[in-house]
């Protein structure tokens, strides 16, 4: 594995970084199973990328992609809260509208930001290599959505987010408004992957009306992986563990793909991604066998 190829999958895995802290949001904090992730993130790309190429500043491209985002995750709330819709089927309506969407919002499956200013461009020290100044610019931000998110959490409003998704009728009792906590929790989720998405397609140099197919198993992957390694109740600790779920992830697809020996290739991603879910599914319960004793 070359040293472009560790940088590489360090850049990546910075970006689903943002990913696994959205899905971490939905998934955890409010038990809400949102598939809406795999239509945000390229909502993002695509978002930001339009802009762009129609000449406007990134950094304010990159923030209406965010915002957007965060509209697409309140009406997949919102189809829940207020029209009673399963949560599931919410999410899965609204990454089935976003897809038509995104194809309206690009006008065609894809637009290139090969010659076009982007954040990492603007941002590039002329001192550091291209391959190397990015991954430090999304570890910035990386941790800047990961301290912001503690902090939030450890509000008044935070704490009634944890409370609605840990006892919902408990929280109504206490006086939570528990929907409206739903539609800001999945708003700041989405924006988090909507954000994502267009830094992706800024690095990668455009955007696809394809990438973002399997998000929602990515970001799953990133936070069961770093559940697995680093195991916490406390939610600093969580958050922290889901990024570097998230780059180790793309770090084990970079190995995988980059090793000879093994034999595979890059249509063989899927299927590297499903076993490496699928063992880091079952790490927690082989750490469990062997803590309990046995009987008899």
């Amino acid at each position: 594995m070359s040293i472009y190829s560790m940088w590489g999958a360090l850049e990546i895995g910075l970006i689903f970084g943002l990913v696994a802290l959205g899905v971490f949001i939905s998934f955890r904090i409010l038990r809400f199973p949102d598939l809406t992730v795999d239509g945000s993130f390229p909502l993002g790309g695509a978002v930001a990328a339009t802009l762009i190429s129609m000449g406007y500043d990134p950094f304010t491209s990159t923030l209406i992609a965010t915002l957007i985002g965060a509209c697409a995750g309140i009406v997949t709330g919102w189809l829940n809260v207020r029209l009673k819709i399963m949560d599931l089927l919410a999410s899965i309506l609204m990454m089935i509208a976003l897809y038509s969407i995104n194809l309206r919002i690009m006008g065609k499956p894809n637009i290139p930001l090969i010659t076009e200013p982007t954040v990492f461009s603007i941002l590039h020290p002329s001192m550091i290599s291209d391959y190397i100044s990015r991954p430090l610019i999304l570890l910035i931000v990386v941790i800047i959505a990961k301290f912001g998110l503690d902090w939030f959490f450890a509000t008044q409003k935070g704490l009634a987010m944890r409370a609605t998704g840990s006892n919902a009728r408990m929280a109504r009792s206490q006086g939570v408004a528990t929907g409206s906590m739903i539609l800001l929790g999945m708003a700041i989720s989405n924006g988090l992957v909507a954000l994502a998405g267009a830094l992706f397609a800024q690095s990668q140099g455009g955007a696809d009306i394809s990438m973002g197919i399997g998000t929602i198993v990515i970001g799953l992957a990133a936070v069961i992986i770093g559940e697995s390694i680093l195991p916490s109740r406390r939610l600093v600790y969580a958050t922290l563990a889901v990024i570097i779920g998230a780059v180790l992830y793309r770090f084990f697809i970079a190995l995988a793909l980059n090793a000879d020996f093994i034999g595979l290739k890059a249509q063989d991603l899927n299927l590297v991604t499903a076993v490496l879910v699928t063992i880091a599914l079952v790490i927690p319960l082989l750490k469990k066998r062997l803590r309990s004793p046995k009987k008899g």
